[in-house]
């Protein structure tokens, strides 16, 4: 008789679309603990901008690897998938639900999937490659693996040098290596998931409200604190939505309400990012809500993952 497999609940979905909200209501149905899969939630540096829990959510719910990291430090996929597997261990050993919650596809990806075994990049390609400027790597992208450029947003650096350096080391496109991922746990779980897919007339209306809300709430000092730093401008946590447009404002460059509207902008730019490769990267078994977070519609959502109130 085959072994039962624990169960792992996901939430996930773009940003605004409700994942923290129905991710408590579960957790206080069950008695498990939200693991946080957000790329930028996982630094302390951002509480506000990066929409953190709060104290009174934390309260009702145990939450797990948010801000755990300083922002001086780079956060991949591969390590926090080791985080959360180590996390999700433990909550398997006390008879717990884990709850991943977040909308970085990458991590989840990296997480139920396993990680591609490339080998060791050429270090005199590394380095021309993370020398030379996102649009220079990109039309050299476009040549040798016009798959994955047509698939990176322009403007992200460092996944599209990672690409080219990969293909450029190894000869093989990263697609081709992720077709070998290896140490996913997806097949040792019983995965219990959803994607919120809302309209995004109502997505993007709380997008821009809660940009606004985060600016109203303190987010500038996270930002100016952040500057006084003088991180790597590279790094994860300086690229978060929102940094580059409060700087702005900050350096005198802008005024607030554009760094504002600016803001918002971006936050719903990435959202519509999201949107698009939750709907269409995830296996077709995961079901897509595609109501909002609203009402009645939130105990449907908790049918779904097997926690109607």
């Amino acid at each position: 008789m085959a072994k039962k497999r624990p169960p792992v609940a996901l939430i996930a979905g773009p940003t605004a679309s409700g994942k923290s909200g129905l991710a408590l209501r579960l957790a206080e149905a069950t008695g498990g603990a939200i693991v946080n899969a957000d790329s930028a939630q996982v630094y302390r540096d951002l509480p506000i901008l990066s929409a953190a829990p709060s104290a009174e959510e934390k309260q009702r719910a145990e939450h797990r690897l948010y801000g755990v990291l300083d922002g001086a430090k780079s956060c991949s996929a591969a390590d926090w998938a080791a985080m959360a597997k180590a996390e999700i261990a433990k909550l398997h050993g006390e008879q717990r639900l884990p709850i991943l919650v977040g909308g970085t596809g990458l991590y989840l990806r990296t997480l139920l999937d396993g990680i591609a075994p490339v080998p060791e990049i050429d270090p005199e390609i590394r380095a021309k490659v993370r020398g030379n400027g996102v649009s220079e790597n990109l039309a050299e992208l476009t040549l040798l693996d016009p798959v994955a450029a047509i698939s990176l947003n322009p403007g992200d650096t460092t996944r599209i040098a990672r690409a080219l350096e990969v293909v450029k080391s190894t000869g093989r496109t990263l697609a081709e290596w992720q077709k070998q991922s290896e140490g996913g746990i997806g097949d040792d779980v019983e995965l219990k998931s959803i994607i919120l897919l809302p309209p995004r007339p109502w997505l993007y209306e709380r997008c821009d409200q809660r940009f606004a809300d985060m600016v109203e709430q303190g987010a500038l000092g996270e930002v100016e604190a952040l500057l006084a730093r003088n991180l790597d401008s590279d790094l994860p946590v300086m690229r978060a939505i929102g940094v580059t447009e409060l700087a702005t404002h900050i350096r005198g460059e802008w005024s607030l309400e554009q760094a504002i509207v600016a803001g918002q902008q971006a936050t719903r730019r990435y959202a519509k990012r999201q949107y698009t490769w939750f709907a269409h990267q995830p296996p077709p078994e995961w079901p897509r809500f595609c109501e909002p977070l609203e009402g009645a519609a939130t105990e449907r959502a908790l049918a779904l993952l097997g926690a109607a109130g």
